[in-house]
């Protein structure tokens, strides 16, 4: 019986999964319009956040089902999840996208479960496993070929500072959403985190510290243009909280382990809506590249430890 119940569950899990990597994926194709218009990546990650934090608001309060204690005990882990984990590393995924392509900038970010190896071994004494760092070899190749480096072609480097700031605030957010004994529902997390992270990035707009400017004129598209509430609405009600219910969703039935594989489909999916929205393609060498760096991180995370069969945490990306 159990057999089949898990069976049940990776069947819908899986379409659901993939939903989530596709919605969290076209964020940054959306995201380069809304810049190219006039908008700063530190409005647009507002407006996203904003949008998303509304609508899971209600989702997250009733997931608490009263006991408001989790807020008080876990408001550290909270504070934490929203300003690092989510909102920083959407607006440096941001600030990369604005200068360079949407999959690169994301492939680049993706590298996180490696930094999150390299933080357990130097903060814990976590050695990691041979497999382990064969893929992290292999995914530093990849990132070596992506950029260009070998080539000498001209890389834009604020573009790649930015990424492997994002790539922090990923690895940031995978360490936080593996604790888990904080009875905190990850609704809620993720509820709490991007209200805060809304609040926050208003704050540092209001007074100077992030440069925010939009504009309400059309934004163009490969396929045409738009006005501006389309991309605003479909980043921060697709893009950010339809793919947080899916992932939540689909994290539970299918575990972490296997749903943090499945989310490398929103690198495919990067990719895909950087070239529909944008008209942006990888060259040859940056293909393989990227197809590397892939190769990798599944390799690393091949390598890392089994989790308990309880695990139910939320490891959906935010990364973009």
């Amino acid at each position: 019986m159990s057999t089949m119940t898990h069976d049940r569950g990776v069947r819908l899990g899986l379409p659901l999964a993939i939903g989530a990597a596709f919605s969290f994926g076209m964020s940054g194709a959306w995201a380069r319009g809304l810049i190219d218009a006039g908008w700063t990546p530190g409005a647009a990650v507002t407006a996203r956040i904003w949008v998303a934090a509304l609508v899971l608001f209600v989702p997250a309060i009733l997931s608490l089902r009263g006991r408001w204690g989790l807020l008080r005990k876990n408001a550290g882990m909270i504070a934490a999840y929203g300003l690092l984990a989510v909102t920083a590393t959407q607006l440096c995924y941001f600030q990369a996208v604005a200068v360079m392509d949407v999959g690169i900038a994301l492939l680049i970010e993706y590298t996180a479960p490696i930094a999150v190896i390299i933080w357990l071994w130097l903060r814990r004494g976590e050695r990691p496993s041979r497999r382990s760092i064969i893929g992290a070899v292999i995914a530093f190749a990849g990132l070596v070929l992506m950029l260009d480096i070998v080539t000498g072609a001209t890389v834009n480097a604020a573009g790649i500072l930015w990424a492997l700031a994002a790539m922090v605030g990923a690895a940031t957010y995978f360490v936080l959403s593996a604790k888990q004994d904080t009875g905190l529902p990850p609704i809620a997390l993720a509820g709490g985190g991007l209200l805060l992270g809304a609040v926050g990035l208003t704050v540092a707009g209001a007074v100077g510290v992030l440069r925010l400017a939009w504009s309400t004129s059309d934004v163009a598209y490969r396929f045409g243009t738009v006005p501006w509430f389309v991309p605003v609405l479909a980043i921060g009600l697709v893009a950010t909280a339809l793919a947080y219910l899916l992932g939540i969703a689909s994290t539970r039935m299918l575990g972490s382990r296997l749903a943090s594989f499945v989310a490398l489909a929103e690198v495919v999916a990067a990719l895909l809506f950087g070239w529909l929205l944008l008209g942006q393609l990888p060259d040859l060498l940056q293909a393989f590249g990227g197809a590397l760096v892939l190769a990798g991180v599944i390799v690393v995370k091949l390598g890392e430890p089994q989790p308990v069969p309880a695990d139910a945490e939320l490891v959906v990306a935010v990364r973009d």
